[in-house]
C-alpha cells in the first residue's frame, strides 16, 4: 500500500502551467455566462414568513448549484483523471471559448447588467479556486484513475499536489489581517486562535493511524501534518510582528537563509531515511520546513497589502485594471525565477519547501488569479453561486471534505476500484460536497473558529 504513494516524482513545470490555466478558465466561463442568485436565509424577524419563502426557492437554488458544478466541478475532475492526458489538447479549444464569450458580451452592450467583478471578488473566487482542487485531489489521489504524477512528489519535483499546503497558506496571507493592515493580536490570543488547527492536527493523526490510511512518513514525518504546520506559521507570524509592507523583505531573507542552509547539508538531513528516536528527528520535515512556509506566507502578506489592500489615490476601475497587470508581471517574474533556481541553485522540493518550490507556488498561484480576473472584461460578470458557498464556509467544507475522504476510505478499497466506478464515486463525494456546503449557506449555517 505504502509503495503507491512513495518513489513519486512529479510532471514537469509546463503541465502545471497548462493546469494552472484550464481550471481558472472554468471559472472565468460561468462568471461571464452566470446570473446573480440572491438566497433568503431566515432571521430573527419573520423567521416564518421568511423560511417559507426560502423554501420555495431552494428547489431553484439547487438547480443553480447543480449547473455550477457541471460548469466548474465536473470539468476539473474529469481533467484531474480521465481527460488527464488530453489537458494540453484540452487547453486550446478552452481558451478559444473563453475568450469568444467574453468578447461576445464585450461588444453586445445588449448584454450589460452591471460593472466587473471587485477585487474582493477575484480574491474569493480564487480561494474558492484552491479549495475546490484541494477537496477533489484529496480523495482521488486515493484511486488508480488519479495519475500519479499529479501526487505529491517523493524528494524533488513538481506535481499538481505539492502546490496544495502552499497554496493554501498563499491564498490566507493575501487576505490576512496583516495584509490588511489589521491591528494584530498577541501571543495568548495566537495561540487561542490557532487551538482548533492543533485540535485538527491531533484529530486527524489519531483516525489516520485508527484506520490505517496509507500516509508516507516522508511528506511531513512520523507525527507531523498539514495542521500542525498552518499553526505554526500562524503563531510566529502573530508573535514576530511586522509592517505588512516590509513583511516580503523579512520573508525573503528567511527563505534565502534557509536556502543556503539546505544547500550546506540540511538537505542531505532532511531526505534521508533515518530517524532518530527524538520527535525533532521523527519530524524532521514538517519541523523544518516551517521555515518556508512561514517565509512563504510573509512574501504573501506584502503581496496582498501591495496589490489589493495598499493605500492608494486611485479610482476603482484604475486599481482593478493595474492589479491585474501587476499580478500578470509578478507571475511571470516568479516563473523565471523558478526556472533559474531549479537549475542552478536546487530543484524544486515540496518536502522541505525550499526557495525553488517557494517561487512555484508564488508563480502558479498569482497566474491562476491573474486569469480570473478576465471577468472585469465582461461587463455584468457573476459569482457563481457555488462560489458564494464555498467563500462563506471554506473551513466547513474542508473538514466536509475530510470527513467524506474518510469514510470513502473507511468502507471502499480505493485501490482496485475499477475506473469507471472510481469515477462515480469521485462525481458523487463531489456533487453531495457542493450541494451540502451550499444548502448550509442557503439556511446562513457557517462554521468558524476564529
Amino acid at each position: 500500500m505504502i509503495r503507491f504513494v512513495s518513489n513519486l516524482t512529479g510532471s514537469s513545470m509546463l503541465e502545471i502551467a497548462v493546469m494552472s490555466t484550464v481550471v481558472p478558465l472554468l471559472f472565468v466561463l460561468r462568471h461571464s455566462i452566470c446570473s446573480s442568485y440572491q438566497t433568503v436565509t431566515p432571521t430573527k424577524k419573520n423567521d416564518h414568513d421568511n423560511a417559507v419563502l426560502g423554501s420555495k426557492k431552494l428547489g431553484n437554488y439547487m438547480v443553480t448549484l447543480t449547473v455550477d458544478f457541471l460548469f466548474i466541478v465536473l470539468p476539473m475532475l474529469l481533467i484531474f483523471t480521465v481527460l488527464a492526458d488530453w489537458v494540453y489538447i484540452f487547453a486550446i479549444p478552452m481558451m478559444v471559448l473563453v475568450f469568444s464569450v467574453v468578447a461576445a458580451k464585450r461588444f453586445d452592450a445588449s448584454n450589460y447588467s452591471g460593472g466587473s467583478l471587485s477585487l474582493r471578488t477575484n480574491v474569493s473566487s480564487y480561494r474558492v479556486l484552491v479549495m475546490i482542487i484541494t477537496f477533489l485531489c484529496i480523495l482521488a489521489v486515493d484511486f488508480k484513475i488519479f495519475p500519479r504524477r499529479y501526487a505529491k512528489t517523493e524528494t524533488y519535483g513538481t506535481s499538481l499536489m505539492d502546490l496544495g499546503v502552499g497554496s493554501f497558506i498563499l491564498a490566507n496571507a493575501l487576505v490576512s489581517r496583516q495584509a490588511r493592515s489589521v491591528s494584530s493580536v498577541n501571543w495568548k490570543a495566537a495561540v487561542q486562535s490557532t487551538s482548533p488547527l492543533l485540535l485538527l492536527g491531533f484529530a486527524r493523526l489519531l483516525t489516520t493511524r485508527s484506520v490505517d490510511y496509507q500516509v508516507h512518513a516522508g511528506e511531513y514525518g512520523v507525527h507531523w501534518n498539514f495542521f500542525f504546520t498552518l499553526a505554526a506559521v500562524s503563531i510566529l507570524t502573530s508573535i514576530i510582528n511586522i509592517p505588512p509592507q516590509y513583511s516580503g523583505i523579512f520573508g525573503v531573507a528567511i527563505l534565502i537563509g534557509f536556502q543556503y542552509w539546505l544547500s550546506h547539508g540540511l538537505n542531505v538531513y532532511l531526505l534521508s531515511d533515518e530517524r532518530g528516536t527524538d520527535i525533532l528527528s521523527k519530524n524532521k520535515e514538517g519541523i523544518f520546513s516551517i521555515l518556508g512556509y512561514w517565509g512563504l506566507y510573509l512574501v504573501g502578506v506584502q503581496l496582498g497589502y501591495y496589490l489589493f489592500f495598499g493605500n492608494r489615490p486611485a479610482t476603482a476601475l484604475r486599481t482593478i485594471k493595474w492589479a491585474r497587470v501587476r499580478v500578470s508581471f509578478i507571475s511571470l517574474v516568479f516563473w523565471l525565477v523558478t526556472v533559474l533556481l531549479d537549475r542552478h541553485v536546487e530543484r524544486v522540493s515540496r518536502r522541505m519547501c525550499n526557495l525553488a518550490y517557494v517561487t512555484l507556488v508564488l508563480a502558479e498561484n498569482l497566474q491562476a488569479l491573474a486569469i480570473l480576473m478576465l471577468s472585469d472584461f465582461t461587463a455584468g460578470s457573476k459569482i457563481s453561486a457555488l462560489e458564494e458557498a464555498l467563500n462563506r464556509n471554506l473551513l466547513g467544507s474542508f473538514l466536509l471534505a475530510n470527513l467524506l475522504t474518510g469514510l470513502v476510505n473507511l468502507y471502499v478499497d480505493t485501490l482496485f476500484t475499477p475506473s469507471l466506478s472510481a469515477l462515480v464515486i469521485l462525481l458523487a463525494y463531489a456533487y453531495c460536497l457542493s450541494i451540502i456546503t451550499g444548502i448550509a449557506d442557503f439556511y446562513g449555517v457557517k462554521l468558524k473558529f476564529w
